[in-house]
């Protein structure tokens, strides 16, 4: 199948390119599911007071009524004793790869929670740690020679964090017990994929070997973390790769008032990856919450234009807990510290809103070939980001303020054309009697033709 990367700025000479080196067999691909899905971050342990599975499973209702579509679970593995952080521990440090926290409940009441997802219309997914374990894992006992040691003969601690040790990816077998004990998760709980934390710093190999083997059992799902335009072997294996750079670049834009045209650089290199990989879009998570503060703290007045982007633009929304309340805190780590949740949920109606349209509009279906992408020029390049995506005859356009000021603008640009309805306030516009804006800070405008 020939794939079509299309980003275009007009007057700014960007051209249309075609690419074929990260092309797959068409039985490699992303099951359909995969291009217009979303997904939803869940920290099951600050969700709720008891931060349980079953007191989890009580607000699932109310995400599927919001448009999610998947749902991430943190680690839930039992949390190593040895040498943790805090009083809790880090869920990212393990104690054993195929049992449960019991902080957050049974392994049948897993099963549970999953079953009642599923039957919801949910996909499930599950965080792997497969880097680093804690410093009392099962196998620091059982199998010494799985971890990377020190010269003294010690565990090796990974990089800059002193709660977890590394695993040597030369040990074949190893390797294998790694492998079992993902598809312990597949058999038994019937999951639909995983996240794989620091994907990349595990050999790429080691996922080139893992993701057959594991699919043996059913297609699966893979999100690494990992940035695909600092590490594109690791893009030919999985489906969806982290946007690192573009979330560092964008909160340096805001922060620094650096230049726009930089962040439309950025999206034109992701752009030219090609579509046989996705990239997951979002504006916090459980890392950038905790350490480097929320949403609102990076981007400011530009927080809902993010967001907007985050949904629209070539790929998949994350979502992590609290963002439609909107959560102003930075949440503990290593300690409880529960969401504040209140009835309101005021950001509730604005992602549905978008979700919704990531789910049914097939102009915003991330990894397409048949999606193209065009960044629009308008009279005011510095300050606005404006594209339109297409689809056959399926549009979307979406008109961001960037800036932190009011503006007056238009499109200038012979890609957007005809009537279009607005999103979230229903209103029809026809673009062949003007492309005019006003726009307010933090404003923004999504529009489906």
């Amino acid at each position: 199948m020939k794939k079509l990367i299309l980003l275009a700025v007009i007057g700014l000479g960007i051209v249309s390119c075609t690419t074929q080196k990260n092309k797959r067999k068409m039985t490699e691909l992303p099951k359909d599911w995969k291009h217009n899905t979303n997904i939803y971050e869940v920290n099951i342990r600050q969700y709720t007071q008891e931060g349980t599975f079953k007191a989890f499973a009580k607000e699932m209702p109310r995400l599927k009524s919001m448009g999610v579509k998947t749902l991430w679970f943190m680690p839930v593995t039992p949390i190593a004793r040895q040498n943790k952080k805090g009083s809790l521990g880090s869920p990212y440090a393990a104690a054993d790869y195929t049992s449960i926290n019991p902080e957050f409940g049974t392994l049948q009441d897993f099963k549970d929670m999953v079953n009642e997802a599923h039957r919801l219309g949910f996909k499930v997914i599950i965080d792997w740690v497969a880097n680093h374990t804690g410093w009392d894992h099962l196998w620091t006992k059982t199998h010494p020679e799985f971890y990377l040691k020190d010269p003294d003969g010690k565990f090796h601690i990974a990089s800059g964090m002193d709660d977890i040790i590394e695993l040597d990816y030369k040990n074949q077998e190893m390797r294998q017990a790694m492998i079992d004990a993902m598809k312990f998760w597949v058999q038994e709980t019937n999951i639909d994929g995983f996240r794989c934390d620091l994907a990349s710093w595990v050999e790429v190999d080691f996922w080139e070997q893992a993701r057959p083997e594991v699919e043996k059992i059913k297609p699966l799902f893979w999100l690494g973390e990992f940035d695909e335009l600092e590490s594109p072997e690791y893009g030919k294996v999985f489906d969806a790769s982290y946007s690192w750079k573009w979330m560092h670049k964008s909160a340096d834009y805001y922060k620094n008032n650096e230049p726009l045209q930089e962040l439309k650089d950025l999206l034109r290199q992701y752009s030219n990856i090609g579509d046989a990989s996705m990239r997951a879009w979002f504006t916090t998570n459980h890392d950038e919450n905790s350490w480097n503060g929320t949403e609102y703290e990076k981007y400011g007045v530009i927080t809902k234009p993010m967001a907007v982007f985050s949904a629209t633009w070539n790929g998949i929304p994350l979502l992590y807990s609290g963002q439609e309340l909107p959560n102003m805190k930075r949440l503990e780590f290593f300690e409880k510290d529960a969401i504040k949740w209140t009835n309101t949920y005021q950001a509730a109606d604005f992602y549905k809103t978008l979700l919704d349209l990531k789910t049914s509009n097939p102009a915003l279906r991330g990894g397409d070939s048949n999606v193209t992408t065009y960044l629009l020029n308008t009279t005011a390049n510095d300050k606005i980001l404006a594209y339109v995506r297409k689809n056959g005859k399926d549009e979307v356009l979406v008109v961001l303020n960037m800036s932190k000021e009011p503006l007056n603008f238009s499109i200038e640009d012979e890609h957007l054309s005809g009537t279009f309805r607005n999103v979230f306030d229903k209103t029809k516009r026809d673009f062949s009697n003007g492309k005019d804006f006003s726009f307010k800070v933090s404003d923004f405008a999504v529009f489906e033709k």
